[in-house]
């Protein structure tokens, strides 16, 4: 008995295992942009919350343009304090009325037009909260992947300048060489370490917010793919991207809606001159009789208000400028908000053609010119036709050439995260291809 019972919780405990090691698999899956701007837009709480928001103001206008609910009333009237009896005097009555209250013809229309253009105008808020949201999700991913490349370069550096630190030990052992050599060797590989740790320092922190930004524990590891897309594409010019975000960017279309819903604030303060209506009914019951015997007669009425704009000069007068400023207000940001849309992509595009030339220089120029530089320094320093010091120098600009590549590379695809956020659709040929686990 004891032996099958073992056996049984040993075949849960493989099942248990066997059944979590997909899951593993997954989540050690390398984490590309695309995948970390859905995890982003999934269970970001800052842009559910603006959804919520704007679920909330969608509710809005059919409560302010539905007409008031109406009154009744139930009303004792002329009751004799001395009996309190409902036949004794002639003008006793029990009363039951309806009073509702109508605004003037185009009020309500107006307030619900007002609260529907706002509703649409948190609606593209959101929108434009998801674009920053992929926006910056991009941004640190790609942070994140140079600090990875620029690692592996100090990593691959030190291990070059410890073999040049034996090469310029052994020299200095047998006479051949000094050893300033082995000193100079020695500070360069505590540079490196200062710079391995600053860059582990900086990782962390584009970890974090990485994690911050996909809405999930800021200590959670990433893990990046080894390789990314190396050429950036070509794209549009300025002109294209501007009339783009002026037809797709959720902030321009977010501004256009609140000048709208400006403008029915301001007709609708302007109808406020006009007085709504109060229209009630009521119908009293009478007990007793008449003098000459007969039943009296039961009492209808009916009713009609009206409020005055007695004043005016100091309410109505008042209302209609404070509404046309706002108005004007709402104008104003739209153009603003259409001039900082228009700086945001000149500067995206900027930083992109400086990104794109900088890499090409390195890839095609820089990079392969140092590379041989240090393969022959290193090959003349062995028969002594070099010195050492320009043999570290060298690798020194090798190294800072790769990083910079590297760099330039991550930001040119930030340029276009930047870019895409501001126009506001996806970009043609932009996708950023990842194979490779690091």
């Amino acid at each position: 008995m004891t032996v099958t019972l073992n056996n049984f919780l040993r075949a849960g405990l493989i099942s248990v295992l066997l059944l979590a090691l997909p899951a593993r698999a997954a989540s050690d899956a390398p984490l590309l942009p695309e995948d970390a701007v859905a995890l982003a837009l999934a269970h970001s709480p800052a842009l559910a919350a603006r959804q919520s928001r704007a679920d909330a103001m969608a509710a809005v206008p059919s409560q302010v343009g539905t007409m008031p609910d109406p009154t009744l009333s139930l009303n004792a009237i002329n009751f004799p304090t001395d009996t309190f009896s409902s036949s004794q005097e002639a003008m006793t009555q029990q009363q039951i009325g309806i009073g509702l209250t109508l605004p003037f013809p185009g009020k309500l229309d107006l307030r619900e037009q007002a609260a529907d253009n706002e509703a649409q105008a948190a609606g593209q808020d959101v929108a434009e909260q998801r674009l920053m949201l992929a926006r910056n999700v991009r941004s640190a991913w790609w942070n994140l992947f140079y600090l990875g490349r620029a690692l592996d370069i100090v990593s691959r550096n030190q291990a070059l300048l410890r073999q040049l630190n034996t090469i310029a030990e052994t020299r200095y052992r047998t006479g051949q060489g000094m050893q300033s050599d082995v000193l100079l060797a020695q500070v360069e590989l505590s540079k490196l370490l200062d710079r391995e740790l600053a860059l582990n320092t900086a990782r962390h922190h584009q970890t974090v917010r990485l994690n911050a930004l996909l809405g999930r524990a800021v200590a959670t590891p990433v893990n990046l793919p080894r390789e990314a897309a190396t050429e950036l594409p070509p794209i549009e010019d300025a002109a294209t991207f501007l009339k783009l975000a002026q037809a797709n960017r959720p902030l321009l279309a977010s501004r256009r809606k609140l000048v709208e819903a400006a403008e029915a604030r301001r007709g609708l303060a302007e109808k406020d001159y006009y007085p709504d209506f109060k229209l009630g009914m009521a119908y009293g019951f009478r007990n007793g009789n008449n003098l000459d015997g007969s039943s009296r007669a039961d009492f209808a009425t009916v009713t009609l208000g009206i409020n005055l704009p007695l004043f005016a000069g100091s309410r109505q007068d008042k209302a209609v400028a404070q509404r046309h400023a706002e108005r004007q207000q709402q104008e104003y940001e739209l153009q603003d908000s259409q001039l900082q849309v228009g700086a945001q992509i000149e500067q995206a595009l900027a930083e992109y053609h400086s990104a794109h030339n900088q890499t090409a220089l390195f890839k095609t120029g820089l990079i392969p010119q140092a590379q041989q530089s240090v393969s022959a320094m290193r090959a003349a320093y062995q028969v002594n036709k070099v010195d050492f010091l320009n043999l570290v120098r060298a690798q020194i600009t090798l190294y800072n050439y790769e990083t910079q590549y590297w760099k330039a590379l991550s930001g040119g695809w930030q340029a276009l995260a930047n870019l895409q956020a501001a126009v506001g659709v996806p970009l043609p040929a932009t996708k950023e291809n990842m194979h490779e686990t690091q």
